[in-house]
């Protein structure tokens, strides 16, 4: 099987429909870094040892395969539009607390590397940090549904959380 087709090899690609855009695009970057954000999340999910965080893992990472697909869809595209389930904010939210709940109140600022998985959750909410950024730079130039943008925001939370409960 072929993986490269030697159609990028002048920097350029396309987007979901076809439309060719530069690999330094706006919108490259913003979906470049939800798949960097699923690569670590990938990471962290082998090191956990906990089926519920594993499978809550595994969830976000099925989500941002969506919100990927968004980001890359052009405004002017014609098809289907793929749409993002604004629900999956609430369930982030949830578990926030869930984990809130358990953590003593917060003192000091943290310095991460406590343990490998505390700080692999850590790296994920940096780069989830990085994405919402990448995001909302785009949404400053071409329409973006709110709700990506939020539940971005919402995994950086929960990935702080979560790396606070991993030390």
């Amino acid at each position: 099987m072929k993986v490269y087709t030697k159609t990028g090899d002048k920097g350029q690609t396309s987007l979901l429909g076809g439309k060719r855009v530069s690999k330094a695009d706006k919108r490259l970057e913003a979906y470049g870094t939800i798949d960097e954000l699923n690569s670590f999340l990938g990471l962290l999910r082998s090191k956990l040892h906990n089926t519920e965080d594993e499978n809550f893992i595994f969830a976000i990472q099925k989500n941002l395969f969506t919100v990927g697909a968004i980001l890359a869809t052009p405004t002017d595209y014609k098809g289907k539009k793929i749409e993002f389930d604004p629900t999956q904010i609430e369930t982030v939210e949830k578990k926030i607390d869930q984990i809130g709940a358990t953590l003593p109140p917060f003192k000091e600022f943290i310095v991460y590397g406590d343990n490998e998985v505390s700080s692999i959750a850590h790296i994920c909410r940096a780069v989830a940090r990085r994405a919402e950024r990448r995001i909302v730079e785009l949404s400053d130039s071409e329409p973006i549904d709110e709700s990506i943008n939020i539940y971005v925001n919402r995994l950086s939370d929960y990935l702080y959380m979560l790396g606070l409960r991993l030390v």
